[in-house]
Parts: C-alpha cells; sequence; structure tokens
C-alpha cells in the first residue's frame, strides 16, 4: 500500500473515491462538481487529502481534512471531515493506515490533535476510531444552521 498527499495530479482518482463517499452519505453522483470542489481545496490550499493506493495502482481509499483552531486550547486541530475506502478493499487496513497518515499530518503540522463526528448508526466506523486510539465526546453537543 501507498498513501500520497495528494496535488492536482490525483484528483481524476480522488474524485472518483470522493463520489463514492457522497453516494454512500445520500447524496446523487455529481463527480463533474466534485472534481471542482477538489481542486479548488488542492489548489488554494485549504485541505489536506490523502489517497492510499495499492500495488497495482488501484485507489483504493482517501481522507480529507481541514484545519481548524481552537480558542479555548490556543492551538491548531485538523478537522478529520472525510475517510472513506472503497468497499473493494475494506478489511486490509486501509482505513487503519488513512488515520495514522492523518495522525502524522497533526504531528507534522504541530497541531494539538484530531477532530471528527461519524453518524450514530455508523458502527464499523466508530469500531475503526475507537481501535486507532480515538475517544469517544460524551459531553458535548453537536449542532448545525444551514443557509437556505
Amino acid at each position: 500500500m501507498r498513501i500520497i498527499h495528494v496535488t492536482i495530479n490525483e484528483i481524476e482518482s480522488l474524485a472518483k473515491l470522493f463520489d463514492e463517499y457522497r453516494v454512500f452519505y445520500g447524496k446523487d453522483s455529481d463527480i463533474d462538481t466534485g472534481k471542482k470542489f477538489l481542486s479548488e481545496r488542492v489548489t488554494n490550499n485549504e485541505s489536506v487529502a490523502f489517497l492510499a493506493y495499492d500495488d497495482n495502482g488501484n485507489a483504493m481509499g482517501f481522507t480529507h481534512l481541514y484545519p481548524l483552531f481552537s480558542s479555548t486550547r490556543m492551538a491548531k486541530l485538523w478537522l478529520l471531515n472525510d475517510l472513506y475506502v472503497n468497499s473493494s478493499f475494506r478489511k486490509l487496513g486501509v482505513g487503519e493506515a488513512l488515520i495514522e497518515r492523518a495522525k502524522q499530518l497533526a504531528r507534522d503540522t504541530n497541531a494539538r490533535g484530531l477532530m471528527l463526528e461519524t453518524a450514530n448508526d455508523n458502527i464499523p466506523a466508530q469500531k475503526l476510531y475507537e481501535k486507532t486510539g480515538w475517544e469517544k465526546d460524551n459531553d458535548h453537543y453537536y449542532y448545525s444552521w444551514e443557509n437556505d
């Protein structure tokens, strides 16, 4: 397995997995808009993405992180916003390897740590996060607001 830091050159491979990820979460398939979205994030240095390839050059999965800052901690954090492994490559350690690469990003950038959220019913993801050392936050509620 090889994990690379995504540049504009890997957007095509990333966009296919990104589209699968969005469909998994109930969104309509839209590879072209996904390519544009990802290209903008990479070109503008607004996020960091890592892509895992197998030994034959097949894209297996990705993780996508955004920088955050915590006022109370007075420190930088990374939001692990997206983690996805194509169903053909699950149970091979791809998700764990991508999480470890995200942790290394936090170390390399002197960030305090990583944050993420997942759905209450996404039990496989929760097990993966706990297996890789994440702690569940039972002390806070998360709210969202969308601009219609």
